[in-house]
């Protein structure tokens, strides 16, 4: 910064003092009308919050603006398929499914699924709906019916020997009955909307139609097993109920940790109740936006009353060593706002510009997080910087605390603080940076093993052992299918009828046969692969022939396999679906198999025929993995540079800068590496974990810095002014570190993955920024010459008392 600029600094800094001043003076002058204020506007958002309701979404988890998507969505009428359930039964008995309580258990539980509000009745596959059937060739010719007949009776031998014979000819096992046969499956697609209501579909009672089914034919001879996007959401849903159990041990455990720290129960109450103010606040907007909230995002709240007990204990530790200087508690209310509210504010931004940087990412669902958190924190300001010196003017501060406060500032602040404030010399701080040097190496290693997109088989939002994943992997090893589809869409351009042209059905069946030797790929199904058992049957049957002709008279015979009501093509074949079923939906999985698509889309090209991705699960997954990959650079940068400019804005310095921001800068490549250690993938539900993490651990540094600022100003050698710092913001920071680690550390015993996930990132990006603020950011400074830097712009100011953040540098200021 040149020399000119020096004395306007200064001068931005005598106007902000003043603003602040003022501000101050109001809010202490009218705090009656205000306290009122505050509490109409928490009932009446207290009675809003109780209209919240949670609102989870298929479409919201979709990237819909990325070219898989739009291919997806365009074709969706067509080729339904991503939103599917599926009911199996499994017999546990003698013999195979072939008898009369199996079947019996089959068809009602059809019927079930079929009247299940929102499912699409054309959509559900099953031995008993009219939409399955066979084909076989006689002498007199084709005949064909639905695999299990009109007149079926259960109890006839007759009827179950000709159902077993159907099965067989139909081409259903492995797909709607076990390979072993002893298993049978449901198979439903659902509607966004429930088209007899009209209203967004509930998939919560879905969910819980389906666990109604499993209770009513679960006995000791039939096992249910049951998977889909609705039951996922049932369980996510039902394990909120622990979400709000680890609030209320957070809750708890954050009060008792309060109360040792502050000895008061009244600041504790007060840090408590400020912190579920704009808690309240935003449960409350919600509806009035005409918003829900996700299960995805239920965690939101608990981080917003997390960061409001860090400020509320700034705040509170301000208002407290004030009281210890002797002043009353409306002029200690009034001084802790002049000292907090930039720094504060400034981190608070901080805070909100992160949750507003996760909406890069153009899926619903992460919009929503970012909305919400990010609403959170904007209300924060007010409740934290405004209501709550308010609260602390009115409060009077009892006797032996304040005895004891004032004995803790007579003996210096504790040793810790002296040991801390002896890396903010250049010796000392040599053995940081080999240290960080070396973390930096490690980190940069490991995280460069992180994957994006889900690791491991299964749901990941929930724990490996959940009924849900159980059930998966029971299905997946009964069947050749699985809900893990990968649909590939093949567009026709320049032919009547694609199906009968011989290179239109050649390359369509090279890359199903390319497919099926993809590591990943359990099995492929595709229009000539239906046709080729259709042009055998008119050969005898004889395998030899299931082969496709060359000649469109010769492909006539394999009608049947490009009838549009199989689901597999559009009318005139002009689009193609085929469906590769994928052995799991891990992010390395599909990103390999994308890529052998990819690949031979560009070298096996035929004219007017062209390969498109994606539908099904696997191809939304796809697509998610590819927008998360493009943001995540982005989205680092772009919270980086927005907490740099705020930083550079505020404390007019690019030493400033560089000390706040490479501590978390080092933390985020250290998280990776965790993350990669821990078999945690990038997803959509741990990116925005990330960012979150570098925003609130940005306060650490925010309020130290400007202490250190301060103190430097006023005289004080570097030491001295971090050692200052600690003993006034370093002990309420390293409380809520601590309390935060814990509050989020106990979501390791969740039973939902994604909470247990973002519980041990978040705990440990809180508790290492702090090493960061407290070990790294002194060493930064002796090294960056603050101490020089600091006293040449105040020697060169016009006002050498000028008041810096609200305050005066002469001002003495007491620790705890």
């Amino acid at each position: 910064m040149n020399d000119l600029s020096r004395p306007r600094d200064a001068a931005r800094a005598s106007r902000l003092a003043r603003a602040v001043d003022r501000c101050a003076d109001a809010i202490i002058r009218n705090r009656r009308y205000l306290l009122a204020l505050c509490i109409a506007v928490t009932l009446a958002f207290g009675w809003s919050a109780t209209r919240l309701r949670l609102d989870p979404g298929f479409n919201k988890m979709i990237p819909m603006e990325h070219p898989y998507m739009q291919v997806f969505n365009r074709y969706a009428s067509a080729f339904p398929g991503a939103n599917t359930i599926l009911v199996s039964l499994r017999w546990k008995g003698k013999g195979d499914i072939y008898n009369q309580p199996f079947m019996d258990e089959l068809r009602h539980a059809t019927d079930d699924v079929f009247f299940i509000p929102g499912v699409n009745r054309s959509r559900v596959f099953s031995l008993f709906t009219p939409n399955v059937h066979y084909t076989e060739v006689t002498e007199a010719g084709f005949r064909g019916d639905v695999v299990v007949p009109g007149q079926f009776s259960s109890a006839n031998p007759d009827d179950l020997a000709k159902v077993r014979r159907n099965v067989a000819r139909s081409g259903q096992i492995g797909q709607l009955v076990g390979n072993d046969l002893k298993s049978a499956l449901i198979r439903a697609e659902l509607r966004e909307d429930d088209p007899a209501t009209g209203k967004r579909l509930d998939y919560g009672s879905v969910a819980r139609q389906l666990e109604q089914i499993r209770a009513r034919y679960s006995n000791q001879d039939v096992e249910v097993n049951i998977i889909g996007f609705a039951k996922l959401v049932g369980d996510v849903e039902a394990g909120i109920g622990g979400v709000i159990g680890f609030f209320t041990l957070a809750f708890l455990v954050t009060g008792a940790l309060l109360l040792v720290y502050t000895r008061s129960p009244k600041t504790t109450l007060l840090a408590l109740l400020i912190a579920l103010f704009p808690v309240v606040w935003l449960l409350g907007a919600l509806p009035i936006l005409g918003l829900g909230i996700d299960p995805m995002s239920i965690l939101v709240p608990f981080l917003i009353f997390s960061i409001g007990v860090s400020h509320a204990v700034q705040m509170t530790n301000a208002w407290k060593q004030a009281l210890v200087a002797g002043m009353s508690p409306v002029e200690a209310a009034r001084d802790a706002f002049r000292k907090l509210f930039v720094p504060g504010t400034v981190a608070l931004l901080t805070n909100a510009l992160g949750f507003m940087v996760i909406m890069r990412i153009k899926i619903d669902i992460v919009r929503e997080l970012g909305i919400t958190a990010c609403l959170g924190v904007l209300l924060m300001i007010v409740t934290n910087k405004i209501f709550l010196p308010i609260l602390l003017s009115y409060t009077q501060l009892e006797a032996r605390t304040l005895e004891l406060a004032r004995r803790s500032a007579a003996a210096g602040g504790s040793r810790l603080w002296r040991v801390a404030a002896s890396f903010a010399r250049p010796a000392p701080a040599l053995g940081i940076f080999v240290v960080v040097l070396a973390l930096l190496a490690f980190g940069a290693q490991e995280s460069r093993k992180l994957q994006i997109g889900d690791i491991g088989s299964g749901a990941p939002e929930l724990r490996s052992d959940s009924r849900y994943n159980v059930d998966n992997a029971a299905i997946t090893r009964q069947y050749n299918i699985g809900v893990d589809l990968l649909s590939v869409i093949v567009e026709t351009t320049g032919f009547d009828d694609a199906c009968l042209h011989y290179p239109v059905m050649s390359t369509i069946e090279r890359f199903e046969m390319q497919m099926r030797g993809v590591a990943g790929v359990q099995s492929v199904v595709s229009v000539p692969s239906l046709a080729k058992v259709s042009i055998a049957a008119f050969n005898e049957g004889n395998p030899r022939w299931g082969a496709l002709p060359r000649s469109a008279d010769g492909l006539t015979q394999g009608a049947s396999g490009f009838d549009p009501d199989n689901g597999m093509n559009t009318e005139n074949c002009q689009a193609i679906q085929v469906q590769i079923y994928t052995e799991n939906h891990e992010g390395q999985t599909i990103a390999h198999i994308v890529d052998e698509i990819k690949r031979f889309a560009a070298e096996d090209a035929t004219q007017g025929v062209a390969f498109h991705l994606a539908g099904g699960n696997v191809g939304v997954m796809a697509a998610t993995n590819e927008a998360v990959a493009d943001a995540e650079i982005a989205m680092l940068l772009s919270i980086f540079g927005a907490i740099a400019l705020l930083c550079f804005v505020t404390f007019r310095s690019w030493r400033a800068v560089l000390c706040i921001i490479v501590p978390l800068t080092l933390v985020s490549i250290l998280c990776n590496a965790v993350m990669a250690k821990l078999g945690i993938g990038l997803k959509v539900a741990t990116l925005p974990v990330i960012t979150l993490g570098v925003g609130v651990g940005v306060d650490y540094g925010i309020y130290l810095y400007e202490r250190l600022q301060h103190e430097v100003r006023a005289g004080a050698s570097l030491p001295a002014a971090f050692g200052e710092a600690m003993r006034q913001r370093g002990t309420a920071a390293l409380f809520t570190a601590v309390t935060m680690f814990i509050g989020v550390g106990s979501w390791a015993f969740s039973a939902l993955k994604f909470q247990v996930d973002m519980g041990v990132l978040l705990a440990f990006m809180f508790l290492v920024n702090l090493f960061g603020a407290v070990f790294l950011l002194p060493a930064l400074a002796a090294w960056l010459g603050v101490e020089r830097a600091e006293r040449r712009r105040l020697a060169d100011s016009p006002e050498r008392d000028v008041p810096v953040h609200g305050y005066a540098a002469a001002e003495p200021d007491q620790s705890l």
